[in-house]
Parts: structure tokens; C-alpha cells; sequence
């Protein structure tokens, strides 16, 4: 029995009618009755009962019925994903930091590039902050980005990851004074390394103004990076986030300040445009994405339900 010959049964139970059935297959009638016999012999069992004015369902024609219309179903979506994964070629291109290049892509864009080899990759990197605005902007399909705090609109977000935002200081001691107001760090009398935009100074210049503190800024930077290196030299506090010092080459020569404000974290993933998300290439890369982020969130509670 072959997707065929089903397909054959299904109309002629749609029909009821071998006559009618026999034209909408395009076959003779003696083609279409030989075909049912064939089935009912395979089976052993009748699938129609039939006389001279009627033809209704055997109940093995019942049960076929529902196998049939399951199995072409599923041969008919098996169809379908396969050529839209054909169909996928052309360009992609991706702005990331270098930190999400190196811990938040790499997984994802093998996966991508062994799914979708017809594909064209190009990845581009720079400041985090600007991974919103390249997409705005139309210079970029797909971008890792920190979500913004304000506005979305035409921007689409596929959330990844959390990320504190953590205060950091020299190890060296003595390399810049730390001051301490009862137990907490104090923000009106450190020397502070600062990010020039982005989401990470807006946060921390709110929380500034909340609690109506003019803060001691000694160096403003471009960059997360480049706060660690400042940082590293003694020329004061900064304030990045913890996954970029997590990766840096300077993260064993500063210390992380445990008694510093709580600001709230990055919530860190994919953003486009909806319109790029119309395209193949980018739906594909996003729906990969989902999948990853979903078993990641999965493996996570089951950790904490082992811990609990």
C-alpha cells in the first residue's frame, strides 16, 4: 500500500461514489475498483459496503480513513519543512560584540551554518551599544544586543540570557581607594571608570539621581572592555557586566565588589527588524535560536529542581 493508493481511498470516501472518485483520480473506473480491491485484499477486510445506489464506509474503511489523512498529513509537513530548508540561501549578517562572539554565538552558528550551508554568513563586531541602532538602521540582519529599557517598537527581541551588572576594582592594594559608607560602597566618594552610552551608565546615573548622589568620574570609556583595562591600572571603580569580565584576559587582576549597589541586569539575546524577520535566512537563524534558548531554560530547571 503506497501514498497513492491511499490518497485513491480517501477520495472515494470523500465521494462516495466510485464513478465521480474515478474521474477526480483521472484513472478508469476499472483502475479505481482493481485499486480498492487490492487494499481490501491487503487488509483483509471490506473497506466499502456497497450496492446499486449507495456506497458508505466499512468500519476498516473508518479506521483506514483516519490512518490515511495521518500519514498523508505528516508525509505533506515532512515535505514542506524539507523544501523550506532547501529554500534557505542568500546572506545573513550579525553584529556582536566580541564577548557574545565568543560565548553567546558559537553553538548557535554551528548549528546555523550545518543546517543552512547555502547560506552566507558575515559577522560583524563592535560596541554592544551600537547593536541596536545597526539594526534601526538597516546596516545589519540580526544583532546581540542588551534590550533597551525604553521603546520597541518595530524591533523584534528574543531574550537569551540574564547578566548582572557587577562593581569592580584593582586587586592591587592600594592601586585606588574603595570608600565605604557604613557597609556599602560609596558612590558619591569613588573615583569612578565609566561608559560613555549605553544601557549599563543610564542604569547606574538613575540610580545616582534616585538617591541624589553628583558622582566622582574620573574616565569616561567607550566600551566594557576597555572599563577592565582602566580599571586594571588603578584609575578607579567601574561597573560592567559580568559575562564581559568572565571573558576578558584581565579578569584575574581585578576583584568584584560584593558590598557595591544592586543595579538591575542585562536581559541579553537577539533583536531584528520585523521586516528582516520575514526573510528565510533570519527566521531560520531566530527559530534556531528559540529552540537553543528553550533547552537551555529546560536544563535550568531541572537543575534547580535537583538542587531543591
Amino acid at each position: 500500500m503506497d501514498l497513492r493508493e491511499l490518497e485513491i481511498f480517501l477520495t472515494v470516501a470523500e465521494l462516495k461514489h466510485f464513478g465521480r472518485a474515478s474521474q477526480a483520480c483521472n484513472l478508469s473506473p476499472s483502475a479505481l475498483t482493481r485499486t480498492i480491491q487490492r487494499m481490501e485484499e491487503e487488509l483483509e477486510q471490506p473497506l466499502f459496503l456497497r450496492d446499486n445506489r449507495t456506497v458508505t464506509l466499512s468500519p476498516a474503511g473508518e479506521r483506514l480513513r483516519a490512518y490515511a489523512r495521518l500519514c498523508l498529513n505528516e508525509w505533506q509537513g515532512l515535505r514542506s519543512s524539507m523544501k523550506n530548508e532547501q529554500t534557505v540561501a542568500g546572506s545573513l549578517s550579525i553584529y556582536a560584540s566580541i564577548t557574545a562572539v565568543y560565548s553567546l554565538l558559537p553553538e548557535l552558528l554551528e548549528s546555523y551554518r550545518e543546517k543552512y550551508p547555502e547560506v552566507q554568513l558575515e559577522l560583524r563586531t563592535g560596541a554592544a551599544e551600537q547593536a541596536v541602532a545597526q539594526v534601526q538602521s538597516g546596516e545589519i540582519d540580526l544583532a546581540v544586543a542588551a534590550f533597551p529599557d525604553g521603546p520597541r517598537s518595530n524591533i523584534q527581541f528574543l531574550p537569551i540570557v540574564t547578566i548582572p551588572l557587577i562593581f569592580i576594582a584593582p586587586r592591587r592594594s592600594g592601586a585606588v581607594e574603595v570608600p565605604v559608607k557604613g557597609e556599602c560602597l560609596d558612590l558619591s566618594r569613588a573615583p569612578l571608570v565609566l561608559p560613555q552610552t549605553g544601557l549599563s551608565r543610564r542604569r547606574l546615573d538613575q540610580w545616582l539621581k534616585e538617591h541624589r548622589i553628583t558622582p566622582n568620574i574620573t574616565s569616561e570609556v567607550s566600551g566594557n572592555e576597555a572599563i577592565i583595562a582602566m580599571v586594571r591600572l588603578g584609575c578607579g571603580v567601574g561597573i560592567v557586566p559580568q559575562l564581559v569580565l568572565e571573558r576578558s584576559p584581565f579578569r584575574d587582576e581585578v576583584v568584584v565588589l560584593e558590598n557595591a549597589p544592586e543595579l538591575k541586569p542585562y536581559e541579553v539575546g537577539l533583536c531584528t527588524s520585523k521586516r528582516n524577520l520575514q526573510r528565510p535566512s533570519v527566521k531560520a537563524f531566530w527559530q534556531l535560536a528559540e529552540e537553543q534558548s528553550s533547552k537551555q531554560g529546560q536544563l535550568t530547571q531541572k537543575r534547580e529542581e535537583t538542587k531543591a
